[in-house]
């Protein structure tokens, strides 16, 4: 299987892109734990099948020392003891943000209300941004047909700081 298309070799895909990634910068500059940035990226990055970004966020949160029974359960959070309160509140959120073409009724009352008992006004703008930008680069990512696998960890690190 070979990518479809190179988005950045064009001058219109990188114009996008830079002002993409800029518009990251926000959310990982936020105080929003990288962490639950990187668990959320990574859910709905398996809901949404693109291999780039599964691969990206896992090895991510592996190259940050986060343990590999977390980042094997993401998928199945609900059935798993091993995120926290807020993490699930994250998780569950970014799931309902990303399903509601799916006959879903978008994000539940519950859901906000668990959200908002454990993040604050700024992290919660962070995650509502990280959900809705990290849609937009699954989409990317499917119709250019962006592999996994070579993905090198911590490559956008830097351009966090």
């Amino acid at each position: 299987m070979e990518p479809r298309f190179n988005l950045v070799d064009t001058t219109t895909g990188a114009k996008f892109a830079k002002r993409f990634g800029n518009a990251s910068l926000a959310i990982m500059q936020s105080t929003l734990p990288k962490a639950t940035q990187d668990l959320v990226m990574l859910r709905v990055s398996q809901i949404n099948g693109c291999a780039y970004c599964t691969d990206a966020h896992s090895k991510d949160l592996a190259h940050a020392g986060e343990p590999a029974v977390r980042i094997n359960l993401v998928a199945t959070w609900r059935e798993a003891t091993v995120f926290t309160e807020p993490e699930r509140a994250a998780l569950a959120l970014g799931e309902e943000g990303t399903r509601i073409a799916d006959a879903h009724r978008g994000v539940s009352d519950d859901t906000w209300a668990e959200v908002r008992t454990h993040y604050d006004d700024e992290q919660i703008a962070a995650l509502v941004a990280l959900i809705a930008q990290i849609n937009a680069a699954n989409r990317l990512g499917v119709i250019a047909r962006q592999l996994g696998g070579a993905y090198v960890p911590g490559a956008f690190a830097d351009v966090a700081n």
